[in-house]
């Protein structure tokens, strides 16, 4: 994982598979170990998925059926841009969140098996909560489930991921 110096709080993958994480989330978080496998486990599932060609795709896609759409039908330069909103608010926003559930729980199944405690992503979760405080936006205008969703899918894959975690540590 690269690592680019910034106070952001934010990790992310490529195209490609290339993952970077911003410094500020390691450092304002003060983010154990099984912290990083957490996000690190999060990026690798996204270039598993290949969820950012999957979003080229459909962005390419979704722009190329609204031109069409807007010759066939002679839609205003106004009608195109409020489809093009609409489509962005409704479907791509939805997809996006999709792709984080997905990411959240293979990634803490890759970081369970690696041998890092999958626990360690309800304390990531909670820590983004806490520095988000007044900052959060509504869930479904947004890219990524809310902080607490979160929190909550991962307490629900913990019976499962835990003994894989216990086997990797040599517990199981």
């Amino acid at each position: 994982m690269n690592v680019i110096s910034s106070d952001e709080l934010n990790a992310f993958c490529l195209p490609g598979g290339k993952i970077a994480s911003y410094s500020g989330l390691i450092k304002q978080l003060s983010m154990t170990d099984d912290e990083i496998a957490a996000v690190t486990g999060h990026e690798i599932s996204h270039a598993l998925r290949e969820h950012s060609r999957e979003q080229v795709s459909q962005a390419m896609a979704a722009r190329g059926l609204l031109g069409v759409g807007a010759a066939l039908f002679g839609l205003s330069e106004t009608s195109t841009k409020v489809a093009s909103t609409a489509y962005k608010v409704l479907i791509v926003t939805k997809f996006g969140r999709v792709d984080e559930t997905e990411a959240d729980r293979i990634g803490i199944e890759l970081a369970a098996r690696a041998g890092y405690d999958p626990r360690a992503g309800v304390t990531l979760w909670q820590k983004m909560l806490k520095a988000n405080q007044g900052s959060s936006s509504l869930e479904f205008l947004s890219m990524r489930p809310a902080e607490a969703n979160r929190i909550q899918q991962i307490e629900s894959l913990l019976p499962t991921v835990m003994p894989l975690y216990e086997q990797a540590r040599g517990r199981g």
